[in-house]
């Protein structure tokens, strides 16, 4: 396991140019209780992409992501994406509503009796509309059909607040907290200045 430093109690001043992200990482240890089914509205399709491009991966990862900050693939090295994105092990799918793409799923299966739900996400008008479950039982049976002996995923405060009071709803349960502090991707370039209007942008 990864070792991490461990903060001080107090205050810990985060310079200019940086921002702050407190991440909660929650895992759901056993496949939870089948529940009443919640009735899909028939334009929503969930498509596996098999080794998909990497402009047209990015282009699903910017419009669910940009708006929270997610960058992580966007700065990634074309080399080490491309191995992930045919990587038989990581299985990444798209959401649909009449065709038009609202969301995505991805699911890592590379470590032993492991799964993380490492994206999950919609565009910012499909929230609230029932699509998010849609594809959260997806995952959960994406994931459960596998021999795996743990399911986990992590969000932040960058993300929408809904999101950690969906994950517990969805059987998820918080098991650690971290901090991370990192150049502002605002200021960087990988994203809009605009975005994310909920974490301060300070200029060094």
């Amino acid at each position: 396991m990864t070792e991490h430093l461990i903060l001080p109690d107090g205050y810990s001043f985060v310079p200019p140019g940086k921002i702050a992200n407190v991440e909660t990482r929650l895992e759901m240890l056993a496949r939870p209780a089948e529940k009443a089914p919640h009735p899909p509205a028939e334009s929503l399709s969930l498509q596996r992409l098999h080794s998909p491009s990497i402009a047209d991966y990015r282009a699903l990862f910017r419009a669910v992501g940009e708006e929270w900050m997610w960058v992580s693939r966007l700065e990634m090295e074309e080399e080490k994406l491309t191995a992930i994105l045919s990587e038989p092990l990581v299985e990444i799918y798209r959401l649909t509503d009449d065709g038009r793409e609202i969301g995505m799923l991805e699911l890592d299966f590379r470590e032993a009796g492991e799964c993380e739900l490492t994206f999950f996400g919609l565009v910012s008008d499909a929230i609230g509309k029932g699509a998010g479950r849609f594809m959260m039982n997806h995952a959960i049976e994406l994931a459960w059909s596998r021999p795996i002996r743990r399911f986990w995923v992590h969000t932040c405060t960058h993300d929408s607040q809904a999101a950690l009071p969906f994950y517990c709803r969805s059987g998820f349960v918080p098991y650690a907290t971290l901090v991370e502090v990192s150049d502002d991707p605002r200021l960087t370039g990988l994203v809009p200045r605009h975005v994310a209007p909920h974490a301060p942008l300070i200029e060094p």
